[in-house]
């Protein structure tokens, strides 16, 4: 049982839940400081987050199986190996699929509404790779519905501050998973899929992973112009920034060993900004 459990982990990645769930509660966090919020609303934001997020990764396993399995990085994964059936794949989906939409109704009328919007914008990543270039944009889009729906799921009204939120998120998962790709950039060609580094090669996706992360950052110092935050809040973003730095620091277009370090360096990237944000916000 222990076993099977593990997995199940294992197929949808589950400590990889640190890059959107952070985020998601960011979100939230700043629709409280003009609607309440209940430790109810935070569980069902927790339930919907892990939700949405194992139906959108199982959903990528299962229709990426056969490339996968053409892969020699991917080749071990769950389905390629034999380790789970495509029926039992399938199911998983549908049950974290369900959980997720039940989880919205329990929010709220809003995000009851629009979680088959969500739905939809996170199943397409999987299937981008077959149509586009630009593959890494629609991840950060996936993601990027982290914040909006936190600060939803609180009832936040208009502002900027979750939509600021959206586009940090969105070009930082963009950013990284464009260095990601790099190292799949010869299997994908062979096997005719699409990705920023296939279109423009090693060197430029580096300037371009680069040029996101500084748009991240951009949104991050921004703000606080539209809502009001201390000047420690300043002193974490920093700290964040150098992570990134660092992170960019271990991939060059001569030497892409480090590129699974490198991303597992975003794992304390959303963790940091959640408590920058929180302490910025309840501390005084």
């Amino acid at each position: 049982m222990i076993a099977r459990i593990g997995t199940y982990l294992s197929f949808v990645r589950f400590s990889h839940s640190v890059f959107a769930l952070p985020f998601a509660f960011a979100g939230a966090l700043l629709a409280a400081r003009h609607t309440p919020i209940t430790w109810s609303v935070v569980g069902w934001i927790l339930l919907a987050m892990v939700a949405a997020r194992s139906a959108a990764m199982g959903f990528n396993r299962l229709v990426d199986a056969r490339f996968d399995a053409l892969n020699p990085r991917t080749a071990n994964r769950e389905i390629p190996r034999g380790a789970m059936g495509r029926g039992e794949a399938t199911l998983f989906v549908v049950v974290a699929t369900t959980v997720f939409i039940y989880a919205a109704w329990r929010l709220n009328p809003v995000c009851f509404a629009l979680s088959p919007v969500a739905l939809a914008i996170v199943f397409w990543y999987s299937l981008a790779k077959r149509f586009t270039s630009y593959t890494q944009l629609f991840l950060g889009l996936a993601m990027a519905v982290a914040p909006v729906g936190g600060w939803l799921a609180v009832g936040g009204g208009a502002g900027w501050e979750p939509w600021l939120l959206a586009l940090a998120i969105g070009t930082w998962v963009g950013g990284f998973d464009v260095l990601y790709a790099c190292q799949d950039l010869d299997v994908d060609r062979t096997l005719g899929l699409r990705s920023i580094p296939v279109r423009f090669g090693v060197p430029r996706s580096l300037l371009i992973s680069r040029a996101m992360h500084v748009v991240t950052m951009a949104c991050f110092v921004a703000l606080p112009w539209v809502t009001p935050l201390p000047a420690f809040y300043f002193a974490g973003v920093a700290a964040v920034g150098g992570l990134l730095v660092y992170e960019q620091s271990l991939v060059s277009e001569d030497d892409l060993s480090q590129v699974k370090k490198a991303f597992d360096m975003n794992g304390y990237v959303g963790i940091l900004y959640l408590l920058v944000l929180a302490v910025s916000i309840y501390v005084r």
